[in-house]
């Protein structure tokens, strides 16, 4: 009868930000990204990596998914013990998916084109990603990242 609550437990860690549809919002949602997995001691290389993945996402949300007066939204979900990050980036324009590209597909470009790259570097750096609904009518661009053991 006198037994302890059960603990739960979990590995994830979570921080969570809105932030505004504007260049500034998306330096910010940068800086605040590394600055929170330095604060949890995640590994050096998937911070590196999550750097450019959440600058790539937050500029594409800037870009392509901003409503006036709407935010977007990063989240990151780090497990520790796995070495895996999840990164969300949520914005209000569900009506405009991004259409994958692989990283041949960019580099078959021409080279004076200085934009349309981001997704095709999230490709080449995360370890997978994708777009989801995000009921009543946004989307969230979504990239996982793993550290190597």
């Amino acid at each position: 009868m006198n037994q302890p609550p059960p603990q739960l437990t979990t590995g994830s860690l979570t921080f969570t930000q809105l932030l505004s549809p504007t260049p500034r919002g998306a330096r910010l949602a940068r800086l605040l990204s590394v600055s929170q997995l330095r604060s949890w001691d995640a590994p050096h290389d998937l911070t590196e990596r999550a750097e450019i993945v959440v600058a790539e996402l937050a500029a594409n949300a800037v870009l392509h998914g901003r409503l006036p007066g709407r935010s977007f939204r990063l989240t990151l979900v780090f497990d520790a013990l796995a070495g895996r990050l999840r990164v969300d980036v949520t914005d209000a324009r569900g009506d405009r998916w991004p259409k994958p590209r692989s990283a041949t597909a960019a580099s078959s470009d021409t080279a004076l084109h200085t934009n349309g790259r981001g997704l095709a570097l999230v490709a080449a750096i995360a370890d997978h990603w994708e777009t989801l609904p995000h009921r009543p009518n946004g989307k969230t661009v979504r990239a996982e990242l793993v550290s190597p053991a």
